[in-house]
């Protein structure tokens, strides 16, 4: 009885962990370039159960039984989302794979390089390409300036202000995509395990992609986990309300 207490109580933890994943796609549903996260639970090292007080060996097993599952692991998925139209000169999307290369600045200054899908780009005062929150994007000579001007943004990043070349966007891929890690206002960053591969992909000007969440899966996989944790909880009280009467009944003999 206390094992199946132990076993129900960490299901309600994993849908608990599952909610909080399901729970934040739909909150970056319309978050440009959101990639959206699945957890992946794996189950306790089995354990073989013997019948007590059995004079057969071989008839004393029972079974194998595990105590219950876990959140092993945050799967990402990086399927591309939809293009959509915007017709804004600095709005940029990815199509196939690859990165824009961002340089965030924490608040003691320090600077590290984060890559994003997200292309909602806009300009600083002095003309700075940046990120809408304020993340400085990367050219293959550094810094992007632009004057005032037309802006035209070739399918390979080439960055172009009234025809006269100014900068080419640092656009990188990777082997596996699976040795990043997802960090706060929709950026990755990499691992000892990352590998930089050629960007393939080409950018289209005016264009930014959408999130690959899609609503009507993510509300049927909260009812299905809400369903879950209420078995588990209602397995709880079963188990605690069979644990308090074998309680009763030993003390009244």
């Amino acid at each position: 009885m206390i094992r199946g207490l132990y076993t129900s109580a960490l299901g309600m933890i994993t849908e608990m962990s599952r909610m909080d994943a399901i729970s934040n796609n739909i909150a970056n549903v319309n978050t440009t370039g959101y990639k959206r996260d699945m957890p992946i639970a794996r189950a306790f090292s089995e354990e073989l159960m013997i019948r007590l007080h059995d004079e057969q060996p071989l008839s004393r097993q029972v079974g194998g039984v595990t105590l219950g599952v876990f959140v092993d692991d945050i799967y990402t998925d990086f399927t591309n989302g939809a293009l959509h139209q915007t017709l804004g000169n600095l709005d940029l999307a990815l199509s196939g794979g690859g990165f824009f290369s961002v340089t965030v600045v924490d608040a003691e200054g320090n600077e590290t390089t984060m890559y994003t899908r997200d292309g909602t780009f806009t300009l600083s005062q002095d003309g700075t390409l940046i990120t809408k929150d304020g993340g400085v994007v990367q050219g293959t000579g550094g810094v992007i300036t632009l004057p005032a001007g037309e802006i035209n943004i070739q399918e390979q990043g080439q960055v172009y202000v009234n025809n006269e070349y100014v900068d080419t966007l640092l656009l990188v891929d990777f082997e596996d995509y699976h040795t990043l890690r997802k960090t706060k206002d929709n950026y990755f960053y990499t691992t000892d395990q990352s590998t930089e591969t050629v960007f393939l992909g080409t950018v289209q000007q005016g264009y930014i992609e959408s999130s690959n969440v899609n609503a009507v899966t993510e509300m049927v996989a909260m009812i299905t986990v809400n369903r879950a944790y209420e078995i588990n909880q209602r397995m709880i009280t079963i188990h605690d309300t069979t644990l308090g009467r074998a309680v009763t009944d030993i003390a009244r003999k």
